[in-house]
């Protein structure tokens, strides 16, 4: 909702409407009309680079993929890192990062975990620790450039500093790895950076993974096409739909067979499925923290993808099933003992949890015999100094039933027990499943791909497959943890290979029409010079889950207040419903705001118009814009942080 202050400060700063000095609520666009026009042949194409670097900088663990542009096909991941976990083999490194205790970058991944782990605990306090920090960009609801984390010994820390840390180590990585490759110093220059991200994230949580790879010198600001960010399904599915039978477990028939021998791609089994028309397929990307669901339909004969459905989920990635755990340990020990041991022990708290990791992954439907996890020794030390008794008294006490201390110093789970942490999310999947497949639009789905390091979750699978009962083939790519990476390297080589997305909200912004009796509240009647005009009302630039093709443009003209102006500033709206009539409707929110640089382009012409072009097809939203009487360019950006 727009306050009377508000609008007049909007006023302020772009106006070119009559209604100038009542402090009205935004602008009169000289051009209303709605133009779109395909330009998809300037989408740039042609490649600069030598390489292409992509970063997976995932909630729970991250890595990194590149290919050289000229052998596309051969994608090569990350070298194995050192200090793998027991019982989880992965390429890619825990998401976890120390800072000394001046705040300076130390370590990340499975190096940080170990120093730190090793520190003495007297000195481990002043280190700062961090884990699964994404997530703070997907629930932190006005996220700015100041927007802080906490690390593990309760002290707070910027986030932008910690993603900068984390991109600055993972170029480090790569440029070594590149530089032993090629047997020279590797430019940066000649690689093309990908970041990918979940296609849930809202525009300023993509804006700020852009900020902190300026910030760490991936790229610079200069040049701003060095750096994609990549949606995580989008990558996943690029990847799934080049996926050859014998590299992914058909799930309904569990032959990797089927049918097809095994050197047909997915892509031509589709085909081959619907000649006339591309297939449709479902991507599920469940990932640590978010799960990502996206509908794509391939497009023949270049086998480009069309996206269905706007991309929809939210974070019901596998920490819920930390979270549970942790509600479980409070429940038996008392969340006054866990939030203590949490911030005085930090250590041993990572311990544990990397412990019940390994069992999490244990966890199977028709698991009968029960889950060791062992609980560190400061865990059981410190506890009976909390608490005046041991470990084994609180087991024994409590109503949990299902964990019980076996003789060895461990906590032993029933399997259903375990099962029953995972219930609440696998809920959460299931149900947004469901709600997806009842869509018009997602109709006659030939395939589910599920990927993501949760998809190896045998209760996650049999979950999905009761639900589809038969309705969709369920495909595992074979290295599943990997498919995001692999996928993001390929959408890096060729950014223009999804030609149709939806967009995930309506935007817009706040303009004056003519008033037409009953038409119009009366309410929102302003008089102005003898003309009635119509305030707040919303000039729709796209709607949620409206079509829009890769490098199709929204086209508005503003004129600046005053001759002398030299910026004009105008505020971006976005609701989730798709028809927003004005800017004072409930549900419609102030996201952003385009900023047009009008300095050094006075010219003569009595009314200058500066002709903006919106693109709303790509993974993040860009506008350019031109001085129509000069023809000169204008320097135009839409903020989503507030700088």
């Amino acid at each position: 909702m727009t306050t009377k202050e508000e609008n007049i400060r909007t006023d302020e700063m772009a106006n070119p409407s009559p209604a100038k000095s009542i402090g009205d609520p935004g602008i009169t666009p000289l051009s209303p009309t709605h133009i779109q026009q395909n330009d998809a042949d300037q989408v740039p194409s042609g490649m600069p680079f030598v390489v292409v670097v992509a970063i997976d900088f995932g909630t729970t663990s991250s890595g990194y993929a590149y290919a050289f542009t000229k052998e596309p096909e051969c994608i090569h991941t990350m070298r194995r890192w050192e200090g793998g976990d027991p019982g989880v083999s992965n390429q890619k490194t825990p998401t976890t990062i120390l800072l000394t205790p001046d705040r300076k970058f130390h370590s990340f991944g499975y190096a940080a975990r170990d120093f730190y782990h090793d520190l003495d605990t007297s000195e481990s306090k002043h280190w700062l620790y961090l884990e699964k920090f994404k997530m703070k960009l997907h629930t932190t609801a006005n996220l700015s450039i100041n927007t802080d984390l906490q690390a593990a010994n309760g002290k707070r820390v910027k986030a932008l500093d910690i993603f900068a840390y984390a991109l600055a180590f993972f170029k480090e990585q790569a440029l070594k790895e590149l530089s032993d490759q090629t047997g020279g110093e590797f430019d940066n220059n000649d690689v093309r950076w990908v970041i990918t991200v979940p296609a849930i994230w809202k525009m300023p949580a993509k804006q700020f993974m852009r900020e902190a790879a300026y910030k760490s010198g991936l790229v610079s600001r200069d040049n701003p096409e060095q750096l994609i960010i990549a949606l995580e399904p989008e990558a996943a599915s690029i990847y799934c739909r080049k996926l050859r039978l014998h590299q992914m477990v058909d799930l309904s028939s569990q032959t990797t067979q089927n049918g097809f021998s095994p050197t047909d791609n997915v892509g031509s089994t589709m085909t081959q499925a619907s000649p006339g028309h591309g297939d449709r397929y479902v991507v599920v990307d469940c990932g640590g923290g978010t799960v990502d669901l996206t509908v794509h339909q391939i497009r023949l004969p270049e086998g480009h993808l069309k996206e269905l459905y706007k991309a929809s989920g939210g974070p019901y990635g596998s920490l819920g099933i930390d979270y549970e755990f942790e509600k479980l340990l409070c429940q038996i020990f008392g969340q006054d003992f866990i939030d203590q041991f949490k911030i005085k022990r930090p250590a041993a708290w990572v311990d544990l949890m990397i412990a019940f990791e390994s069992r999490k992954r244990a966890a199977a439907p028709g698991r009968a015999n029960p889950l060791n996890i062992n609980l560190p020794f400061s865990f059981i030390d410190y506890y009976k100094k909390f608490r005046g008794h041991s470990v084994e008294h609180a087991l024994r006490k409590s109503n949990v039933d299902f964990v019980k201390w076996s003789s060895q110093g461990m906590l032993r789970m029933s399997a259903d027990a375990m099962n029953s942490l995972f219930k609440p999310t696998v809920d959460h999947i299931i149900q947004h499943l469901d709600e997806l497949f009842e869509k018009p639009e997602v109709s006659d789905i030939k395939f589910l791909f599920l990927v993501g390091g949760f998809a190896e979750s045998a209760l996650l699978q049999q979950a999905v497959q009761n639900m589809l009962q038969g309705r969709s083939r369920i495909i595992i790519p074979h290295d599943v943890g990997l498919t995001i990476l692999k996928g993001a390297v390929l959408f890096g080589l060729d950014p223009s290979i999804i030609k149709v997305r939806r967009s995930p909200l309506t935007y817009g912004v706040g303009v004056l029409n003519r008033f037409v009796e009953g038409k119009h509240p009366p309410e929102k009647l302003l008089v102005k010079d003898g003309t009635r005009w119509c305030t707040d009302v919303f000039d729709t630039f796209i709607a949620a889950d409206q079509s829009v093709a890769l490098g199709e443009t929204v086209k508005r003209s503003y004129t600046p207040a005053k001759p002398s102006q030299q910026v004009i500033v105008i505020h971006v709206y976005c609701a989730e419903k798709e028809a927003v009539g004005f800017i004072s409707e409930s549900g419609v929110k102030k996201c952003g705001s385009l900023r047009l640089d009008v300095s050094g382009t006075e010219s003569a012409a009595p009314r200058r118009e500066i002709q903006t072009l919106m693109r709303f097809g790509d993974t993040e939203i860009r506008a350019v814009a031109v001085d129509v009487s000069t023809g000169r360019t204008v320097k135009a950006s839409i903020d989503f942080l507030g700088h």
